[in-house]
């Protein structure tokens, strides 16, 4: 029987051992995704305890922080919402998401965690009810007196090189631009331009934000499309000077429905009076945005990534009593393939296709992609047009080996760009760690069945491309 967790866990032959251990274990990471706080790394925050950092709580406005995948898990043990993201006494919610945890067998969720306390805390023993006091106090006493366990510090240690925040075209980037003049901060932090509300014009709360998108370029209102346009590429060009170097959108679905400037302008005037608009007029609507946006991403070098295929919160009576991101949502299905492909030939056409990273929460488009963007790869970078990391529910050891099979399968792994967080928790770098393990294995299995030759120098060019080069060469990170 094997230890749980030694330094070889996950990697089942010598060749995964030792592309891991040589070429990937200790590479840089980009975590190109994320939506941690550039706030809390400006002002170095450094956590009370253990339920904190991993279970989070309230805002002062309301809204939460933490991280919604305990939650779920949480719930389904039957944890009182008090313990989930409720008021209740931290060690409380440590103790109720620990006897959650026992429970998790086969859950990623249950390697992150204990991969984490090995990581940052140096615990090896897994986390249990019978010594969860002790880890407690332990936890407790290093993230309030060691100085590696701030928030700079815990990226330090996890040997972090890039940052990519998920940022709103309104934001201010104020902490962004006091990181930048932080001499004292050795990574990189850069905004990502994630403009999802002004382009949601069906959802509640559109028009109260084409007000705030209008202030923030200086307008008391936006009054057509083109007033929409031309202020998100204000902001583009304000994220762009600001060291950006990706764009997000999180999409129910790939629109594709073209039409005239003048009728997406109608269709807006429309969405002004307070009138219901159907699906085509919406379609329309996000379809005249995404395309023009992505003119001006190409131009400006941004790489587009696009997230879709999710139903977000699912549960209305939940939704109503915690608003979003809290762990309501579940994987769609899109049926967007053509428009998908619509959309990159139109952009393709003019000489306008931006570097795009396409990921969907259902597995099953992992194939759809893979030959989709194969038809629109160029010259510009290699590998122009990404399949993205095995997204969300999806970042398992199979969601991930299913991915890069089908990358694998249809394109270039050795040309993917790696790894995310997407995370909103700070210990969460030790994913990389679990992707690169999965990877390094699979890519071990392969030669040592005889599927690929024992090349040292092939070997290191892929695994240490996909670990950390090929995404420093795609988004410009020198």
């Amino acid at each position: 029987m094997k230890q749980f967790m030694d330094k070889d866990f996950m990697l089942y032959n010598e060749t995964a051992k030792k592309l891991f251990h040589e070429y990937s274990e200790d590479m840089p990471l980009i975590d190109y995704h994320c939506h941690i706080s550039q706030k809390e790394i400006f002002e170095n925050r450094r956590f009370n305890n253990i339920a904190e950092i991993w279970l989070g709580g309230k805002n002062p406005d309301g809204s939460y922080f933490g991280d919604h995948y305990k939650w779920r898990l949480m719930r389904s043990n039957g944890v009182d919402e008090e313990l989930v993201t409720g008021d209740a006494d931290p060690y409380d919610k440590f103790l109720a998401f620990t006897q959650t945890l026992e429970m998790a067998i086969g859950n990623p969720m249950y390697h992150w965690c204990n991969l984490e306390l090995k990581k940052y805390f140096g615990i090896t023993e897994p986390l249990t009810m019978e010594n969860a006091k002790e880890i407690w106090d332990k936890t407790q006493d290093m993230l309030q007196n060691d100085p590696s366990l701030t928030v700079r510090g815990i990226i330090e240690k996890s040997n972090v090189k890039y940052i990519g925040t998920t940022d709103d075209p309104i934001d201010s980037l104020e902490y962004h631009e006091k990181i930048l003049n932080d001499p004292d901060i050795k990574f990189m932090v850069r905004p990502s331009f994630r403009p999802d509300k002004a382009i949601n014009i069906q959802k509640d709360g559109f028009l109260d934000y084409i007000k705030k998108l209008a202030a923030s370029v200086g307008k008391d209102d936006l009054d057509s499309i083109e007033d929409i346009m031309d202020a998100l590429d204000q902001r583009v060009d304000y994220f762009k000077a600001h060291g950006a170097r990706a764009t997000d959108h999180g999409l129910d679905y790939v629109p594709y429905e073209k039409c005239t400037i003048q009728e997406a302008d109608q269709i807006f005037k429309k969405a002004k009076e307070g009138k219901k608009l159907t699906k085509e007029e919406v379609d329309k609507y996000q379809t005249t945005l995404l395309l023009h946006l992505g003119r001006k991403y190409h131009k400006e070098n941004f790489a587009m990534e696009i997230h879709y295929s999710c139903t977000r919160n699912v549960n209305k009576r939940m939704f109503d009593l915690e608003g979003p991101d809290t762990g309501y949502d579940m994987i769609a299905k899109s049926n967007c393939g053509d428009q998908l492909a619509a959309f990159l030939s139109d952009l393709d056409q003019t000489n306008e296709l931006p570097k795009t990273i396409l990921f969907s929460l259902d597995h099953n488009d992992f194939n759809l992609i893979g030959t989709c963007m194969g038809a629109f790869q160029s010259t510009e970078v290699p590998s122009k047009i990404q399949m993205g990391a095995a997204w969300w529910f999806l970042d398992s050891r199979d969601g991930m080996e299913e991915q890069m099979r089908s990358l694998a399968n249809l394109g270039l792994l050795g040309n993917f760009v790696g790894m995310l967080t997407d995370s909103r928790s700070f210990l969460s770098y030790t994913r990389h760690d679990y992707f690169r393990r999965i990877m390094c294995n699979l890519i071990g299995t392969w030669v040592e069945n005889g599927e690929y030759p024992n090349n040292e120098e092939s070997l290191k060019k892929i695994v240490q491309g996909i670990s950390y080069n090929n995404a420093a060469r795609y988004f410009n990170i020198d």
